[in-house]
């Protein structure tokens, strides 16, 4: 069975995103330098037809998780955590 091809986010939309993801009422925070996470459940719960919505408009992000988590970084979104050799 073909699987139907869909649209992949841009670098240059990631701004956009985020902002619409801010706006939708998830708080969209980096986790360390590789991770991310819209907000909690109840936040997507609550924004679930919004984000199905940003979700469509913009396509496959997979790609582009660094470049999200570093711009998140950029503007202050994140949450530092600590290196496997400080954790007690």
């Amino acid at each position: 069975m073909a699987q139907s091809k869909r649209r992949m986010m841009k670098p240059s939309e990631i701004p956009d995103f985020v902002s619409e993801m801010i706006a939708a009422g998830c708080e969209i925070t980096a986790i360390g330098h590789d991770k991310y996470v819209l907000g909690d459940i109840e936040e997507q719960h609550r924004a679930r037809d919004e984000l199905d919505r940003i979700t469509e408009k913009y396509g496959d992000r997979d790609s582009l998780k660094l470049e999200i988590v570093a711009y998140l970084w950029s503007i202050g979104r994140y949450i530092e955590i600590a290196s496997e050799g400080t954790r007690h």
